[in-house]
This record gives structure tokens, C-alpha cells and sequence, in this order.
């Protein structure tokens, strides 16, 4: 990856008036969290084939939503990169993954008043080898029935990342297990 300022990441911007994802330049991350300027991320859903999600809780020292829950892994793209790229270095950075087939299931935008990113949703499924969860990103990770969890998203209260919360939403039937493909 590049940096626009010595040692830190350079993150693809992105057209928010272009839902096909036009990258327009690219901005040191701290810019683009700074001002939420439109950027890409890639969230991956890890399946295990036994109807479970992994789900994680994300370190206090992330620079959004720290400590939250999660059941995607992922980040941004950097400028260069490519979403599929994005993704699966992502998971092999935050849980230890090789090389996985992704099966891409989303895409579309999402505000708030900490992000704005085009979302690049995938699907994946793991071999049940244990994870190797990165200490600096992910603090607890866990295998949740995937029913379970679709209950506990209905509960406002429980601390979820918002971002994830309403791409799952935007999924319909994320949570009915077909098998891996």
C-alpha cells in the first residue's frame, strides 16, 4: 500500500453519485476519517457450514466504532486496490485466513456521521481450522448460530457496528444457511 504521509495508509475516494464505484483520488486515511470523505470497504460474512457466523468485538483502540460487536471482517480499500483484494487481506490481517473463495452478495452505500463508504459485501466459508484472531483490531470472536445472531441484531441496544447492522439488513435472508457453494 501507498501513503500520502510517511508510514500511513492512502485510501481509494470514491463518487458517492456513482453506485457503480468511480474512484475519483485518494486521501491519507486520517483525511478521509477526519472529514468522512466517500471511500470503499469490503465487509466479508465468514460462515462455518454449521449454520454459524463468526462474530467478533472490535478493539477499543479502533479508529471507528471501538468495541463494538461485528460479524464482518473487513476495511477499507486502499488506493490501488481492488475490493476483492481488500477483502480477503483483510480477513487473512484480522482472522488469519488463507487464501478463501468469496462470493460477492452486496454493494451499495452507507452514511453516518463516522463513515461513508461504497460497502463491498461478501460471503466466505471456513474449514473449522482455529482463527488467529490480530490482537489490534479484534478482541473476542466467536462462532454465533446464525439465527441467534439475526435475533440479537433486532435488539437496538445491543452494541453492533451500525454500518453492518444495515447492510445485513439490506440483505434479505443473510441468515438462512444454504451450504457452502
Amino acid at each position: 500500500m501507498s501513503g500520502d504521509v510517511a508510514g500511513e495508509e492512502s485510501v481509494a475516494l470514491y463518487d458517492p453519485a456513482d453506485p457503480g464505484g468511480r474512484v475519483t483520488g485518494s486521501a491519507p486515511r486520517s483525511r478521509v476519517r477526519a472529514l468522512n470523505l466517500p471511500h470503499a470497504a469490503t465487509g466479508v460474512l465468514l460462515r462455518d457450514g454449521r449454520g454459524g457466523v463468526f462474530v467478533h468485538r472490535r478493539t477499543t483502540g479502533k479508529d471507528v466504532n471501538p468495541g463494538l460487536h461485528d460479524c464482518l471482517a473487513g476495511g477499507v480499500v486502499a488506493a490501488g486496490e481492488d475490493p476483492g483484494a481488500a477483502a480477503r487481506r483483510e480477513l487473512a490481517e484480522e482472522l488469519g485466513t488463507g487464501e478463501l473463495a468469496l462470493r460477492p452478495v452486496l454493494r451499495r452505500w452507507y452514511r453516518d456521521d463516522v463513515t461513508h463508504h461504497l460497502a463491498h459485501v461478501y460471503e466466505a466459508w471456513w474449514d473449522g481450522a482455529p482463527l488467529v484472531l490480530q490482537d489490534s483490531e479484534v478482541a473476542a470472536g466467536w462462532w454465533e448460530p446464525a439465527q441467534r445472531l439475526r435475533e440479537r441484531l433486532a435488539d437496538p441496544s445491543w452494541p453492533f457496528v451500525a454500518d453492518s447492522r444495515a447492510l445485513l439488513a439490506a440483505w434479505p435472508a443473510w441468515w438462512e444457511d444454504g451450504g457452502p457453494p
